[in-house]
């Protein structure tokens, strides 16, 4: 199905500060076949152009909310300088309508009509945000992307500081890192970050501690990654399968602009066990271990029930010592077979969610531009 075409932006788009840039430049995201590349970008961000941003937002219940948030990135469709002097320009705002329970689709139809910044992509049914998410990253064109809430709690003016962090500390994936208390309840709070501790600790996964939906990503892995992911999987983990270096920027969390989130405890904690479950084989070795120590304990333990009926004279009643012995024996082998069954569901899981043995990107990882130096920028995207 054609996807709509991106709008080009206008040869020497002024900056917020005055400096022009020429930016103009064909783009066309239509693609005919999965090896369809058709997105080039000549020149090296930051140094001949600015850094082209493609914000994904998946929208729920954003009636009441979504129009502000809009207004903000607006603002930032001008080429502008992030703190420490880079210049980038927000090309695209991807509004994934997840079919909720209000007017957001209203909403959506008329700021695609006020602002030609803003694209559409419309999901046939509730898919849930991780799923919104990445089909929007999918159809994403800019040389980053910027996955960010509805709800108007992430400020649009960090995304500056995000891009001086993936630059300076030559990163792929950077996360939001609030500096206040998240504008929730104190149970909610409490009950998030310990499933993420919990996630650490007993299965092994420390970068759990770090996901936000507010992040950075470089464009063409973040493409790429949408094509693979397949249904169940969590994107922070399908993250941490293709980006080695992933850095964090501390922003200030805003309250919301509703009255009501959009999670109850029931989605939340539905969310917490998909992480739970694609984090990796953590659980299923566990599994398998467990299997395996005890169907050596129960081998040990039945040689031990042999020994003492054959040394010791009515040491237990006619019958008990071969009972006994039948039933660690197979508890055992039914143990080891469960190891067994849990190893091949590990490999298969990995499979089934999606997880490639690989992925290429055109370019290094970006770095500051810098005079006789290559940026390392994207010069050509992927899709």
């Amino acid at each position: 199905m054609p996807i709509p075409t991106a709008r080009p932006l206008p040869a020497g788009r002024p900056t917020a500060t005055g400096r022009s840039y020429s930016v103009e430049r064909p783009v066309s995201v239509e693609r005919l076949d999965s090896d369809a590349e058709s997105v080039y970008r000549p020149g090296h961000p930051g140094a001949d152009r600015p850094h082209a941003i493609s914000v994904v937002v998946p929208v729920y219940r954003g009636e009441q909310t979504i129009a502000a948030l809009v207004e903000e990135l607006h603002r930032l469709t001008i080429t502008h300088l992030t703190p420490g002097g880079i210049p980038y320009v927000i090309e695209e705002i991807v509004l994934v309508h997840d079919n909720g329970p209000d007017r957001s689709d209203v909403v959506i139809q008329r700021l695609q009509q006020t602002h030609p910044e803003v694209r559409a992509i419309w999901l046939s049914r509730n898919f849930g945000q991780d799923a919104a998410t990445i089909a929007g990253m999918s159809v994403a064109v800019g040389d980053w992307i910027v996955t960010m809430d509805e709800d108007g709690q992430h400020d649009p003016g960090a995304i500056g500081g995000f891009l001086d962090a993936a630059l300076t500390e030559r990163a792929d994936l950077v996360y939001s890192k609030p500096v206040n208390t998240r504008p929730h309840g104190f149970l909610r709070n409490v009950t998030s970050r310990g499933a993420k501790l919990v996630l650490a600790a007993l299965f092994a996964f420390p970068a759990s501690t770090r996901f936000e939906s507010y992040r950075l990503i470089r464009g063409d892995i973040g493409r790429q990654l949408a094509e693979v992911a397949s249904n169940g999987a969590y994107l922070d983990v399908a993250l941490t399968w293709v980006v080695g270096r992933v850095a964090q920027q501390p922003v200030t969390l805003r309250a919301e602009g509703r009255e009501e989130s959009g999670y109850n405890y029931r989605r939340l904690f539905s969310l917490f066990w998909k992480m739970v479950l694609c984090s990796g084989t953590r659980g299923l070795r566990v599994v398998s271990m467990l299997g395996v120590t005890l169907a050596l304990a129960g081998g040990v333990m039945a040689a031990y029930v042999v020994f003492k009926v054959l040394t010791t004279a009515h040491w237990a009643p006619e019958g008990w010592a071969s009972i006994i012995v039948v039933l660690l024996l197979c508890s055992g082998a039914i143990l080891f077979s469960l190891g067994m069954i849990a190893e091949y569901l590990g490999v298969a899981l990995h499979i089934l969610v999606g997880k490639p043995l690989f992925l290429t990107v055109r370019t290094p990882t970006p770095r500051p531009a810098a005079t006789g130096e290559p940026t390392g920028g994207i010069e050509q995207g992927e899709h």
